[in-house]
């Protein structure tokens, strides 16, 4: 995939560019000790998990309890090319999504999705300028027996269509915002190249995550998505409560996120949330050079 700025919701196919997202409780939230940050030998690869090594985990029925937290990833970009979030599951992930367990509306307040909400971003990737727009849509998609909500994500770049993807999210009865997947399309010189990084939840062992948890906490990692070589998003929480002034105005209350996956392991993302808005802000702080942000929206 295109190597641009991710300003997708998170947890979709491109932390697989600036990344995708990602994309949190109990069964997805990652266990103490998950975040490690190398300041030497950037050069190395994150472990393949094994399969075998680890216990199912269950899914939680409240909103999630604090992992042990770990400190925020600061310091040099060396140091932060080489941090890991560590799952702790072994590649063993299994949560069980009992679709009576969701409900009919997303308004978790960091991550809302009315239909008809729509949010623009304006940023730059490696020199060139880059728009995002993403809109919440009346559709619906039933997967693995959930009403997931239909969300259009649409990426230019200096003024050409890159990518036309939709993504799929439900929330649970506790407020936890679910990602089970993405149809990708990805385009080059106007035509369709590939539908790299596309997948469905409960299709070829894929399983969803949760991208955004009801009450966020600081050092609290979690697995957004999973499909092993394909979808690996994980994020942690490393703050809460600043403020943040972007293109689109100031906002209070934002919870920032530090986010990684396995398959780019010298790339790190940080993503910033406003209550009521959704993401603001977004930056490769690792790995190379980009970011976008909210330029204007509309939540209704």
């Amino acid at each position: 995939m295109k190597p641009h700025v991710s300003t997708r919701l998170p947890g979709s196919s491109r932390m697989k560019r600036l990344h995708r997202t990602i994309p949190l409780v109990g069964a997805v939230m990652i266990s103490s000790g998950a975040l490690v940050a190398c300041a030497s030998d950037s050069s190395s690869t994150s472990p393949v998990p094994d399969a075998t090594s680890a216990s199912t985990l269950q899914p939680p029925s409240t909103s999630p309890s604090p992992a042990t937290s770990q400190p925020p990833l600061t310091g040099s970009t060396s140091v932060l090319a080489a941090a890991v979030i560590d799952p702790g599951d072994g590649g063993v992930y299994e949560p069980a999504i009992d679709p009576t367990n969701f409900t009919d509306v997303i308004d978790n307040p960091y991550l809302p999705m009315p239909v008809g909400a729509r949010w623009l971003f304006e940023g730059e990737s490696d020199g060139e300028v880059e728009t995002v727009e993403i809109t919440v849509t009346s559709e619906r998609k039933d997967i693995m027996g959930v009403s997931t909500f239909v969300v259009r994500d649409t990426v230019m770049i200096s003024g050409q269509l890159v990518e036309d993807t939709f993504d799929w999210f439900a929330q649970d009865a506790d407020g936890n915002v679910w990602y089970f997947g993405e149809d990708v399309k990805n385009y080059e010189a106007g035509k369709l190249a590939d539908t790299k990084g596309s997948w469905t939840a409960g299709v070829d062992g894929a399983m969803p995550g949760i991208v955004m948890a009801a009450e966020p906490v600081v050092g609290d990692p979690y697995r957004q998505e999973f499909l092993m070589g394909e979808a690996e998003d994980l994020m942690q929480y490393v703050d809460i409560g600043t403020a943040l002034t972007v293109r689109a105005g100031t906002f209070d209350e934002v919870v920032t996120t530090h986010d990684w996956t396995p398959l780019e392991p010298d790339t790190v993302e940080e993503k910033a949330y406003a209550r009521g808005v959704g993401k603001i802000r977004e930056e490769k702080i690792a790995g190379g050079n980009g970011f976008a942000e909210l330029v204007e929206f509309d939540v209704p």
